[in-house]
This record gives structure tokens, C-alpha cells and sequence, in this order.
């Protein structure tokens, strides 16, 4: 399989970028380069090789959902920018006062 200039024109025509002569040529070639390379990986024996969806094992990192004391009002408002009342200042989003 290999990439032809007409297809390097269509994609870019399509993702509606403007490339030069001499850019369509070296991403066509470029293109050319990858699918060679990926091509190559055919070439390697992966029999008893089971697939993977990542190459290290993964776990939960979270700690356990456990029921907690929360934070008291005055603790999550000591750090805010602005409140009153026991409550978050924030700006007006549309109009009004």
C-alpha cells in the first residue's frame, strides 16, 4: 500500500489546508516512510504474543470510597477570593446587578 499525491491533495483538501507543491510532495513521501515502517511490523513473529491494551500492568490508584467528615463552612470558604453570608462571591455572568 502506498500513498500517491492524489491522496495526500484529498485529505488536505478535506481538512481544508493549504499546501504548497513542494509540502503535498514531502508529506507524501513522509506518509510513504510510515506506512514502510508499519508495513515492517509485519515481519515480526507474534505467535503466543497475547494482545495487550497496555504494556504495564494497570490498577485503581484511588483510595477507597469511604464515608468521610467534609470540610466545615468556614474551612472551604477560608481560602475563596470573595464571600458573604457563608457563601461564594462571584461575578455576574449576564447583566443584572
Amino acid at each position: 500500500m502506498s500513498i500517491t499525491r492524489q491522496d495526500v491533495e484529498h485529505v488536505a483538501r478535506l481538512a481544508r489546508l493549504a499546501l504548497s507543491e513542494e509540502e503535498t510532495t514531502e508529506m507524501t513521501a513522509q506518509l510513504n516512510r510510515i506506512l514502510a515502517h508499519v508495513e515492517s511490523l509485519n515481519e515480526l513473529d507474534t505467535a503466543g504474543i497475547e494482545p495487550l491494551t497496555h504494556p504495564f500492568e494497570t490498577r485503581n490508584r484511588f483510595r477507597d470510597d469511604a464515608p468521610q467528615p467534609s470540610l466545615s463552612q468556614d474551612d472551604a470558604l477560608a481560602n475563596a477570593p470573595a464571600s458573604a453570608e457563608k457563601h461564594f462571591l462571584v461575578p455576574h455572568m449576564f447583566g443584572g446587578e
